[in-house]
């Protein structure tokens, strides 16, 4: 569909800042979206939330020109209608901008050359970049997010934290103050709940200036405390457009965005046997030095920590996933010498151990593959033949995992690449649960899942803990580990500081781990 003719400047007081109206998409047979209605307001952050596979992901790629929407459809921002499919250069015009979930930063360059990346200026005779004005472009950016990072460091450096910060300065810096929208898809996800709130302060202020935001989220906590509106998808179809979040708490949106009840998970009796499955000796990796660990049957342990304070790489080192400096790792009895693992996890397989990477699509599952090959190919050479692999077996394997995470769509043959990613993340559950493993070990389990994918995966969780599996979870998330653990390790400078049990609480977690700095005030802080 082509724009209307440009007939004078709008009143730009009286529109909304984005008006997306009868926008459908089909893929073959799949309609994606239908007829969305969306509209965010001068100054306003307006969430939009829905499952895996509502329609988040296609909406933002129809407004960032990847995608083309079937006919019928009209895109306006400030009262100027957009010509579709929209284009890089009149997105940017439109001062539309996105901060993806993996916030596309390049590592080996310096702050100001990420955010000015695409827009560096030439000079007029020379036709060289003028180094020192982009530098200090980027500081002015960067000094009216109140945010003066040191803009000549490598960002591979920095904190996660600071790199979000880059992402929203790329964002604004066509912006006039209190103008222009940006989508954010997920971009707090790899943050931890203070930096989380640090990231919304900065995101207000911009909002407090007129700016307009649309805050994508599987964390509907963080929607409800943030937003000032919020749009639900379910299905590719707007099911509540607009509903200030003042009268929504997040039972209720997850009531709207499932269309039903959905149980909530509280603690559930504990099935810790007295049998030690998994035994760590010694183990030195990272910020680790001489930890000893034990697992038992049934056992449901939880290690977290500051970013840097061992615990993600301990998760690694017991799912042999990472070469540790010394060790020793006894599984029901078998000695696997963890300062030995060379990047082959066969060892590790033999003696029942299973590990669930945090990146599914890169270190846990074969996107081009499809789900039952995802799901059968730990144990294909255990069962299959030496002439063919046995496709019976897989069969049955394959439908009763589907049927058991309930993995959408229940299609065996489907590229996973091509599924949502919570329904990734149960194909990657799946695979290690179908071996019945004697030491399960996951890597935030839940993130960047939707509220009934976390359902299901919790529940899966505790199935293999009732089995009698060992389960290890390296997670930042309190709510995951205090729903699911029986014990939690708070890991500082290597060592584990504190031992949590019984009765797991967030609070509790949050102040083991962040101390007395835990509750910055205002707007944003995520309880």
């Amino acid at each position: 569909m082509n724009a209307a003719s440009r007939t004078g400047p709008p009143d730009r007081a009286r529109h909304h800042r984005l008006d997306v109206a009868g926008l459908s998409k089909t893929f073959g047979s799949t309609r994606a979206l239908r007829e969305v209605r969306l509209q965010v307001a001068p100054g306003e952050l307006h969430g939009l939330v829905g499952q895996n596979g509502c329609g988040k992901s296609t909406l933002v790629k129809i407004l960032t020109g990847v995608y083309t929407p079937d006919s019928g459809a009209s895109v306006a921002v400030d009262g100027l209608p957009l010509a579709l499919p929209i284009r890089p250069l009149q997105q940017r015009e439109a001062g539309v901008s996105v901060v993806h979930q993996n916030i596309g930063l390049v590592d080996g360059l310096t702050v100001w050359e990420n955010v000015r990346l695409g827009h560096y200026r030439a000079g007029r005779f020379s036709r060289r970049i003028d180094r020192h004005a982009e530098r200090q472009a980027t500081e002015q950016v960067l000094a009216r997010l109140g945010r003066p990072l040191d803009a000549g460091r490598q960002v591979g450096l920095l904190s996660a934290e600071d790199r979000a910060v880059i992402g929203i300065a790329r964002a604004v810096q066509d912006h006039r103050p209190g103008s222009g929208l940006i989508i954010f898809d997920e971009s707090t996800r790899a943050l931890g709940r203070s930096a989380r709130a640090r990231f919304f302060e900065v995101v207000r202020s911009l909002v407090d200036e007129g700016t307009s935001v649309l805050l994508i989220s599987h964390q509907l906590e963080e929607v409800v405390q943030v937003t000032d509106r919020v749009t639900v998808l379910r299905d590719g179809t707007v099911v509540e457009a607009g509903l200030p979040t003042g009268e929504v708490d997040e039972a209720a949106l997850t009531r709207i965005m499932l269309g039903r009840h959905l149980v909530t998970h509280g603690r559930v009796e504990s099935t810790v046997k007295d049998q030690v499955v998994a035994s760590v000796r010694g183990l030195a990796v990272g910020a680790v030095t001489g930890l000893d660990l034990d697992v038992r049957r049934g056992e449901i342990l939880g290690v977290t920590g500051l970013l840097g304070s061992g615990f993600i790489e301990t998760a690694e080192a017991l799912g042999g996933a990472l070469r540790a400096g010394a060790g020793t790792l006894s599984v029901n009895g078998r000695d696997l010498a963890l300062d030995r693992v060379r990047g082959s996890t066969g060892e590790f397989v033999a003696a029942g151990v299973a590990f669930v990477p945090e990146r599914r699509l890169e270190a846990g599952v074969a996107g081009e593959l499809s789900v039952a090959d995802n799901l059968t190919l730990p144990r294909v050479r255990s069962r299959g033949s030496r002439l063919r692999i046995g496709a019976g077996w897989q069969t049955q394997e394959t439908a009763a995992m589907i049927e058991k995470l309930d993995i959408r769509p229940a299609d065996p043959h489907a590229p996973v690449h091509t599924l949502s990613g919570g329904n990734q993340q149960k194909v990657l559950l799946a695979k290690w649960l179908a071996g019945a493993p004697n030491l399960l070990v996951l890597h935030e389990p839940t993130q960047a899942v939707d509220v009934g994918a976390r359902h299901d995966i919790i529940d899966a969780i505790r199935a293999a803990a009732r089995d009698g599996c060992a389960i290890v979870i390296a997670s930042i998330d309190p709510a995951d580990l205090a729903v699911l653990c029986d014990r939690v390790l708070v890991f500082r400078d290597g060592q584990v500081a504190e031992e949590l049990h019984g009765e797991l609480e967030q609070d509790a977690i949050v102040h083991a781990v962040f101390g007395d700095d835990t509750r910055p005030q205002g707007k944003g802080w995520v309880d």
